[in-house]
Order: structure tokens, then sequence, then C-alpha cells
């Protein structure tokens, strides 16, 4: 009885057969001369035989099927080589065996050599037009285009999609093994057809679709983890923004969130552009940030040790719900030292860190200073 898959098989053979180059056909020639002189494989041969390599890996014929239809060839032509018919001892039948086994044997090894050369040639040229598609994509270039090539990499421009970046102290590159593990990764998570994975200026960045739900979060432990979750990193998220020009959108927002949680301190790994609007809105005007900053907090400079002190007692003041014990204990100090340099806010500048209307003013202003590296700058611009 024959197996239900016996006819798949031979269709999938026959397709074999079919897409097997034209130039493997001079193996089959060489095989009878060889059979007679049991000379080797001639140089202009093994030139024909990885031309037949690499133009099977450009018809996509895997390598198995190519190397199993040129022994399959060669053992049928056994039988009618000239040297097999003329041999009138085993012996001599050994001798044709030795030389036809060597030919095919290095007829393997040039085939080998041709579709590994192309396509190892095919996906450095695969991944030279992938940086360059996340380069136009992430700097908004050649944005009539993008969508179309967008299509190649199984983004849909038209939907919104989302930049994460992350930052490291050792910056990523191309090449690097953190690059290359954390796309592994995520394209092992998502789908290499949903997640594009690079590094650019020093940073690694992430594109997604907006709805692939849990993306940046994979991203940013996967980030984690080939860095160190002891070592210094963040990752910053953009919003969700679409059309042509939304990656590169996005990933300005990533950027500026990166930034944005260096210059306040923050603590947390993950940050959300979303979540930072607020200090987006202050520095719109970084002019008049500069002048409250500089009405409101210059005084401190007079105090002994300089402002650094009571700008950051202010900044854990207001963290912690302006609660002195829970301020005290943050900045492993007394509680009586935490008033006493409230109190010395209060005399240098007029206001009250514990009276609700002063103290709005006086917590803008305070990361109005983080943001502006003041009191660093001898003035705030």
């Amino acid at each position: 009885m024959q197996r239900s898959g016996g006819g798949k098989t031979r269709r999938s053979k026959r397709r074999a057969q079919a897409a097997v180059p034209a130039d493997l056909q001079v193996f089959l020639q060489a095989l009878r001369e060889i059979s007679v002189t049991e000379r080797t494989l001639a140089t202009n041969e093994r030139h024909q035989l990885r031309n037949a390599g690499a133009e099977a890996a450009e018809h996509g014929v895997p390598l198995s099927e190519l190397i199993e239809q040129h022994l399959t060839r060669t053992w049928r032509s056994w039988t009618t080589l000239p040297g097999v018919e003329s041999a009138d001892n085993a012996e001599a039948v050994k001798k044709v065996g030795e030389a036809v086994f060597r030919a095919a044997e290095d007829a393997v090894s040039e085939l080998t050599k041709g579709y590994e050369e192309t396509q190892r040639w095919t996906m450095r040229t695969e991944e030279s037009l992938r940086r360059e598609f996340i380069d136009d994509l992430l700097a908004g270039r050649d944005v009539g285009q993008l969508a179309e090539r967008a299509e190649r990499y199984g983004l849909r421009l038209a939907g919104q999609n989302v930049v994460a970046a992350a930052w490291a102290p050792e910056p990523f590159v191309t090449s690097g093994t953190a690059t290359s593990n954390v796309q592994a990764a995520m394209s092992l998570r998502f789908s290499s057809r949903h997640v594009l994975v690079a590094a650019r200026e020093g940073l690694l960045v992430c594109v997604v679709p907006h709805d692939l739900g849990g993306a940046p979060e994979e991203f940013a432990r996967q980030v984690g983890e080939v860095v160190g979750r002891s070592a210094r990193w963040r990752v910053g998220v953009g919003q969700p923004q679409s059309g042509p020009g939304g990656a590169a959108r996005s990933f300005e927002q990533a950027r500026n969130a990166l930034d944005l949680a260096d210059r306040l301190e923050l603590g947390e790994r993950f940050v959300k552009a979303a979540d930072l609007l607020v200090y987006q809105v202050l520095l719109r005007d970084s002019a008049a940030l500069g002048e409250l900053v500089t009405a409101v907090l210059e005084p401190l400079r007079g105090a002994r040790g300089g402002a650094e002190r009571l700008v950051e007692t202010l900044g854990v003041y207001f963290a912690s719900g302006r609660v002195t014990t829970a301020t005290a204990k943050a900045l492993g100090v007394g509680v009586r030292t935490v008033t006493y340099r409230l109190g010395r806010v209060r005399e240098l500048t007029g206001y009250r860190a514990d009276d609700p209307a002063q103290a709005f003013t006086l917590q803008v202003a305070v990361l109005g200073a983080r943001l502006l590296a003041w009191p660093q700058r001898k003035s705030a611009p």
C-alpha cells in the first residue's frame, strides 16, 4: 500500500529537479571523461559548478535538495559511464569508482561554496537595505516611498506605530552582540515581520505597531537582559504616530523622554513620553522658565554651601508629598535638618514650602532648575 504522502514527495522532487541549474549538466558530461582518464575536475568545471550553486541559491532551491539531485544524477549515470562499461575486471571498476566519487565530492564542495557565497551576499544586501530603510524611517527621509518600502518589513505606516529607544553607557552599534541578541529575541517573540530593531546614534531602537501589545515592555526587558539588570540603562517610549513620518516623530519623542529622564534624574528604567508632557510644556518656553527659576531660586545662592543642597531638599520634599519625616528618611538626615533647610528657603526666597499656593511656585521653579541644570549654570537662560 502506498502512503498518502508519496504523491506530495514525488511532486516536491520533480519541482526540485526542474529547478536544478543547467550548469550542473556540465558535471555529468565531465564524469564521462573522468571515468576513462581518472582525472580531477578542471578549473572551468569547478567554476561552472560554483555558478550552479549560486543559481540554485538565487532561485530558492534548498541546498539539501541541490546536493541530493547532484548525487542522484551521479549514481544514475554510473552504469552508462564509458569507463565503467569498458572495465574488464574488479580492479578497473574500483579505480573508476575512486575517480568518480572523488569528482562527486569535489563537485559538492564547489556547489556548496557557490551557494553559500550567494547567500552571504544576499544577506549582506538585505541587511544593508534594512538599515537604509530604518535610517530613512527614523529620519523622516524619502517619505513618498517609505510606505511602499515598509511593506517589505511588515510595517503598515498608515496605522499607528511606536518607537522605543534604549540608552546605556556603552553605545549600541549595528554589529554589536547586544544589538543582535535583542533583535533575535524580539523577532522570536513577536515575529520579524512586525518588529524592527536597529542601532542608531548610539541608541538601540525598536519600531513596532501600536496594537502589538507588550512589545515596548518586552523590548525594555530584553535590553535589561543584555546590558545587565544592575547596570545603568533606560528605555524611552514615544507616543503612537501614524503616517510615513510617524516613526520619526515617535523616535524624537522617545529621545526627548530619555533626555528629560536624565535631566530630572528619574529612577524609572522605562519612561513614556506621554507621562512627561508637563515637562515638555515647561520647556517650550525655556526663557520664561529661566526667568521663574532666577526670580524664585537665585537668592539660594547666598546660602552657606550654595544652593544645591537646598534645591535637592525641596525636590525630595515635594516628591515625598510634603512630608518632612519621609523627606528626612529619603535624604538620610534628621527631621530637624529638613525643617531647618525649609526655613532657610523661606528666609532667602520669601516662599513657604508648606503653603499650598507658594509651594506650587516653588515646585515648578525646582522642576525648572533641574530641566535647565541650575544652579550649575551661573544663571538660567
